[in-house]
């Protein structure tokens, strides 16, 4: 196979970028040019809701590598510039600013885009943390004292919670589950996590959906819950969840169905791979089509796109996994917890703050998750690449 001339990389996140790498790591001498709708250079999104947010990192240190090192990529970068319409057949990228880009082979790593209450874009007080200039905004408003209410209970609405907590800030975490992040840890650790937040001081209003805004003049005074109450905010950090960025690809032809669907490859179709947040393709170890939203995956995936680019791919079939700091607590979970998975400690003790929980769904290892233990949690992974490789598909 005759390496592509001219890969296209749209979206300057760290999957994107992590293209770019792997594709010259490999021995890609081609032209790459690589889009990005914001202006700043390819950064790292998970310490945003942590570093960033809580004033230890300014926003320079998030950016993923020094301005010698992209130099050093021999790509072409165009920033601030985001994709409007992709034409598959010929391989074509339009963007905003009317410029019209052709390549041989195309990687469409465009990421997510976060949900949002009705009418929150006009309220003062009112945020979403997804880029760089989310987190900084955000981190102004922070001043200890004040009243935060985070509105969603997952991984980014609990992260959030826990940095503004440490800052002084009085926070509530409101939504609809009956514990924080029980969707994606299950209930025995989640409940755990419930714990941990209250005791660090985060007042927990959860089986509470949101309704919408209180608003006085221009500005937020709270948010309003289907039982009538209205909890009093001087800030409302938005964080229930995001939505993958296709709307550009309406009228493509592509199969859009929450993400990009693809191949057990990362093929969306001939010429064109999708990667990271995006992507949702077919993970032949668990026989079923899964999108992955975390740090880990986005690395993970794009290798194995830049190695099909290429000519030497492989079926994608990573342990999903992703981590999450919290207070004085790291949670690292391999596999996906589902809902009515038994669990067992298989190490440490809960009651001494650091244990291995391993997850069981019809008598296979589905899951590990380590609350302290992330040595011990990452030697147990391997049950798991077992299972997947001997499950029925």
């Amino acid at each position: 196979m005759t390496p592509p001339a001219h890969v296209l990389i749209v979206g300057a996140s760290a999957a994107g970028l992590s293209t770019l790498e792997t594709l010259r790591r490999l021995g890609h001498t081609g032209t790459v040019t690589l889009l990005g709708d914001e202006p700043h250079p390819p950064y790292d999104r998970p310490p945003l809701s942590k570093q960033i947010l809580a004033g230890a990192w300014t926003p320079q240190r998030a950016h993923l590598r020094p301005a010698a090192a992209l130099d050093a990529l021999d790509a072409t970068f165009h920033l601030g510039d985001p994709a409007v319409a992709l034409d598959p057949a010929s391989r074509t990228v339009h963007t905003a600013s009317g410029r019209r880009h052709q390549a041989d082979a195309i990687v469409v790593a465009t990421g997510a885009t976060a949900r949002t209450l009705p009418g929150q874009d006009t309220v003062a007080g009112v945020h979403v943390i997804r880029t760089l200039d989310d987190a900084t905004g955000l981190r102004a408003e922070l001043t200890p004292g004040r009243r935060l209410v985070v509105v969603g209970d997952g991984v980014l609405g609990c992260e959030v919670a826990a940095t503004a907590a440490a800052l002084g800030l009085d926070t509530t975490l409101v939504g609809p589950q009956q514990a924080p992040m029980r969707a994606q840890l299950g209930p025995r650790a989640a409940d755990l996590l419930g714990l941990l937040h209250t005791a660090n001081g985060v007042r927990l209003r959860l089986t509470t959906t949101v309704t919408g805004l209180a608003v006085d003049g221009a500005r937020v005074r709270g948010v309003e819950t289907t039982d009538g109450q209205v909890l009093p905010a001087d800030v409302v950090l938005v964080a229930f969840g995001a939505t993958p960025a296709t709307g550009w690809l309406d009228g493509s032809g592509l199969t859009l169905v929450d993400g990009i669907v693809c191949d057990a490859y990362c093929r969306a179709a001939p010429g064109v791979w999708a990667v990271g947040d995006v992507a949702r393709f077919h993970h032949e170890g668990l026989g079923r089509d899964v999108r992955l939203e975390n740090r880990t995956n986005a690395t993970e995936q794009a290798a194995a796109v830049a190695a099909d680019i290429l000519g030497a791919g492989r079926p994608y079939t990573p342990v999903p996994y992703f981590w999450t700091d919290q207070f004085d607590v790291k949670i690292q979970v391999h596999g996906i917890p589902g809902p009515g998975m038994h669990t067992e400690v298989t190490d440490g003790d809960p009651t001494a703050g650091r244990f291995v929980l391993t997850y069981h769904l019809d008598g296979r290892p589905a899951a590990v998750l380590g609350w302290n233990m992330p040595k011990q949690a990452r030697r147990q992974r391997q049950s798991l690449l077992t299972a997947m490789t001997t499950a029925p598909v």
